[in-house]
């Protein structure tokens, strides 16, 4: 009972707070009202997934303007969502997102399902998504644990076990503290809190509403928390794009459905492998000039991607699987090239201003 006890006054505590304190973003409702659209909840939670709120916003405002309802979104051309999505990173969400768009019309009458468990049929929602999504736009009990609320919770418990291996703990008092009433805004109080005060860096301890019940606090030392396992160095890949330029066009491709940034135009492009692309990568057999190098990180390797540019001045005969499209150099910020080929772009046509 004192448990419980103690998990109720949390709860208290943490929601009057949010109630004084709740961020104002264009996909929330304002504590205590009823739940906003499940859509703009559904693909707020999509976009914030190891994104900051101030990326998702603009991205946010541009796909609720283009596709205002599921239907929309689940009617649009692949590409165009791609396209729309470049620059936001981790690209299988937004082939999941258009998936999942699809699938909530053809299965559910465009309906969003209302529990999290049938939720989590659908494409591309997770643990995570499924109870963001059943909580805030349904009301129900759903457990919804992001990196933010890890953080508070380590913190608030004094968890020495280093993450990962400390999330089945944090989950199960994630569980015991999340109330039957409001689950929807405990769990955005819980990410306002770690977003704006139990901060990963100065945490704020003076202004937060738990901070007489945080072990950490009481340690007097919260930033060590949560306690997270040595980070193994990334291994380093290498690669080459191709620039090539037609009549004031530059030659992009699709990358394949499946596998790193699948979908996207992107410039064409070797393997990355530890060794550099060669010219046999080339998707045209021309004389082919450096133009320089653009480092990237993802996930799991880091990237350093040499630039090559080549002109032809009539339809080259390209090699196999090269096929794609040439797009205007002065539109190129339309293609929604992913973010290490809107760098090689970006050093490609700086190198092109310096020769005129």
């Amino acid at each position: 009972m004192a448990d419980l006890a103690a998990s109720r006054a949390i709860g208290t505590a943490l929601l009057r707070w949010y109630d004084a304190h709740a961020r104002a973003l264009p996909w929330r409702a304002p504590p205590g009202e009823p739940a906003p659209d499940p859509y703009r909840v559904w693909l707020s939670e999509v976009m914030l997934q190891q994104t900051t709120v101030a990326a998702v916003k603009p991205y946010f405002a541009k796909f609720v303007e283009t596709w205002p309802t599921v239907n929309a979104l689940a009617a649009a051309d692949s590409a165009d969502v791609m396209a729309a999505w470049a620059g936001l990173g981790y690209y299988a969400r937004a082939r999941n997102l258009h998936a999942c768009a699809k699938a909530v019309v053809a299965d559910h009458g465009g309906r969003f399902p209302e529990t999290e468990a049938e939720l989590r049929t659908l494409p591309g929602i997770g643990a995570y998504i499924g109870a963001a999504v059943a909580a805030i736009a349904f009301g129900e009990a759903a457990t919804v644990v992001d990196a933010n609320v890890e953080r508070v919770i380590a913190r608030l418990r004094a968890i020495e076990t280093p993450l990962p291996k400390a999330r089945p703990e944090i989950r199960r008092i994630a569980e015991s503290l999340t109330p039957e009433k409001r689950p929807g805004d405990f769990a955005q109080a819980m990410m306002d809190l770690g977003a704006t005060i139990c901060t990963a860096r100065n945490p704020d301890c003076p202004a937060c509403p738990l901070e007489g019940d945080c072990a950490a606090s009481r340690a007097d030392d919260p930033a060590r928390f949560p306690v997270k396992a040595a980070k193994k160095p990334k291994p380093v890949r290498r690669g080459t794009a191709f620039w090539l330029e037609r009549q004031e066009h530059v030659l992009l491709v699709r990358r394949p459905d499946k596998g790193l940034l699948g979908g996207m135009r992107a410039l064409p492009s070797g393997p990355w492998e530890e060794r550099p692309s060669s010219d046999t990568d080339a998707p045209a057999d021309i004389a082919w000039s450096p133009l320089g190098t653009v480092s990237h990180v993802f996930t799991h390797f880091a990237l350093e991607l040499d630039v090559v540019g080549g002109r032809v001045l009539t339809r080259p005969d390209l090699r196999a699987d090269w096929d794609g499209e040439w797009w205007p150099l002065g539109d190129i910020e339309d293609a929604g090239l992913p973010t290490v080929f809107a760098k090689a772009a970006t050093l490609a046509l700086a190198q092109r201003e310096n020769e005129t």
